[in-house]
Parts: C-alpha cells; structure tokens; sequence
C-alpha cells in the first residue's frame, strides 16, 4: 500500500514539473503601465507616434498632425496649444514630469499650425469649427470618457472651454491653463493692470506704434520684448528652445484674425468672447492653472473654479503666461496630481 502512494506521488510531482509555470498574477486596475507598454511601438512600422488625422470641414478634406508620446489605457491628455496659429512645442516641458508618471500625452497642431495642414481660406477660423476640430481629431485617437483629458493652454483655454461645453460627455478631466474666460475681462486687466505697470513713456510709444498700425516694425518687438513678454509671457532668462520653435511657426494669419495685431489686448474674432455665465453647466472635473506674472487674472482665474461644478485651482507663483517653463515644478506636479487623483476617483483636487 505505502508503495503505492509513493508512486502516486511520484507521478504528480512528476506531472507538475512538466507543465508550464503558472503566470504571474494580472497587475491590479490602478497599476501604471510598465515600461514596456507606456513605449509599445506602433502596429507595422513605427512612427514614432506620429498620426496625421483626416478631418472633414465646409472647405474639403485636411489633415492635422498628431504624435503620442507614452501610452496609458486610463490617462490621455490631449495638448491644445495657444496663438490661436502656434504649435504644439512647447508642451515639450511636459515630457519628463508626465512621463516618469506614466501619463500619455498627446501632441497636436490645429488645421493652420505648422506640421498641419495650412489652407488660406479665412472661413475656416472659427471658435465653432475648431470645436469640431477636436471632437473628430478625438474620435479619431478613439478617445472616451475612461481615458480622455483635455488641456488648453491660452486660446487653447478658450477651446477646451468650448469643447467641454459642446461635448463633456466624453471627457474624463478638463485643464483650463492660463486663459480668462472673458475677452472683455481680459481687455479691462490688460489695460488697467498690465500695462500701469510700464513705464508710461514705453506704452505712449507702443500705443503710438499700433494707431499706425506698425505692429511690424522693429521698434514694436524692441519694446514689447523687455518691458512686456519678459515680465508676462515668459520670465526666464533665455527663452526655451520649445518656445522659440512655437513662436517662430506662428501662422500671423490665423493669429491676427481671431486675436488681433495688439498684444494689450483682443481685438479679432475673439474680441467679445465671454463664456463666464456658462460656467456652472460644466460637470467634468476641472483643473483651472493661473500664474501670479501671467498676463491672465490669476485672481480671475481662481474665480474661475470657484464657478465650475467641480473645479480646482492651481497658482504658479514664479510662473507667467508660459508657467509650464518658468514655474515648471509646480506647473507639473499640480498638473499630475490633478490627473492621478480625478484617476483615483475625485472629482475635484485641493491645492
């Protein structure tokens, strides 16, 4: 009898050691993508991320260029970058505080933007249809309500803002960056805040410059330069090269139309944009960024949150309108824990 059961045992051992070993428990839902996944290459040849998607407007067929950068199946922030005509770039500060998190980011140039498609037709530069510029650029990237941020950044602000008005059924978590939510508001603090805050004789002669309409001439930049964009837009020593490339792809057409020549103040399309009482409609949990140097409120910003259903503030001190760079730390240390925790669950996060 014992030399049976030995036997017996015998087989079983011998059985397990030839089968497979079993595989290693699945991570738990919350886990962040490993290494390997966060940089899985793309199916066939690798791009790099890089997509060009196709989008539908009244004026024909375009495409916009697109590049993803990590990949994560809970968190895809879509970037959507200023001017209106700048490009995606500068986002570029983003890349190392988000990705050792294990956050996608998508990169993304609107029709107009240098590594899109650039069509002349002036028709073509609409709040509305870059709305729906974004839903098919999402649809497109198959993002969904489990998975999909939206951040703007300057009119990129005014454009997430539209966006989630149009179509936050699909959003997981919005970021307002440094943008007021009203044109005139933002007319006013220019005027009254920004500019008081000059030398008087340097805004006579920049206020001289634009009745002429010289927004060209070399003295204008002369001016703006140290007495203007080093104190408000950009506040570090020698301005990023992101942000050189940015600035130096701007598309002045679309630029001038919807924003205006003047930099004191908004002037084209966008010159009586106001959407402050529609604010409370917005349910997705939001994350509204403003820097204390900012040629935004940064106090307006801050009312900002207080009207959105579920709104956070984030301020950036040290930071101007470009806080992503010159206040980088706390930029993006709000910016993840905002993400990780609306990921979490929440739905609004105290800074």
């Amino acid at each position: 009898m014992r030399r049976h059961v030995l036997l017996a045992m015998s087989l079983l051992v011998l059985s397990a050691c030839g089968r497979a070993p079993a595989p290693p428990p699945a991570p738990p839902a919350s886990a962040a993508p490993s290494l390997a996944a966060y940089f899985k290459p793309d199916v066939g040849v690798d791009t790099a991320g890089v997509r060009l998607v196709p989008i539908q407007t009244p004026k024909g067929s375009f495409k916009v260029w697109t590049k993803r950068f990590g990949s994560n199946p809970r968190i895809k922030l879509l970037l959507l970058h200023g001017g209106p005509g700048a490009t995606h770039e500068y986002f570029e500060a983003l890349e190392r505080f988000l990705g050792t998190e294990g956050i996608e980011l998508i990169y993304y140039d609107q029709l107009g933007s240098a590594y899109s498609d650039q069509p002349k037709d002036a028709s073509l530069w609409t709040i509305e249809r870059f709305v729906d510029e974004v839903e098919q650029v999402r649809q497109a990237l198959g993002l969904t309500k489990d998975d999909f941020y939206l951040l703007g950044h300057s009119w990129g602000g005014i454009l997430a803002t539209e966006y989630a008005l149009a179509h936050q059924q699909q959003l997981k978590g919005l970021v307002i960056s440094n943008m007021m939510m009203s044109s005139p508001d933002y007319n006013r603090y220019a005027s009254d805040v920004l500019a008081k805050g000059m030398d008087p004789a340097v805004v006579k002669e920049v206020k001289e410059l634009e009745k002429k309409g010289e927004y060209e001439s070399p003295r204008y930049m002369e001016l703006l330069l140290p007495n203007f964009y080093a104190k408000h837009i950009c506040r570090l020593p020698e301005w990023p090269d992101a942000v050189m490339r940015a600035f130096g792809k701007l598309n002045k057409q679309v630029y001038v139309l919807m924003q205006g020549p003047s930099e004191f103040g908004l002037s084209g399309r966008l010159e009586k944009w106001d959407r402050k009482a529609d604010l409370g409609t917005i349910s997705v949990p939001t994350l509204v960024i403003g820097a204390t140097h900012d040629t935004m409120d940064p106090e307006h910003m801050r009312w900002v949150s207080s009207q959105l259903k579920h709104g956070s503030f984030l301020l950036c001190p040290e930071g101007s309108h470009m806080a992503m760079w010159d206040d980088q730390r706390t930029y993006a240390a709000g910016l993840v824990r905002f993400l990780k925790e609306v990921d979490a669950g929440k739905i609004s996060v105290a800074f």
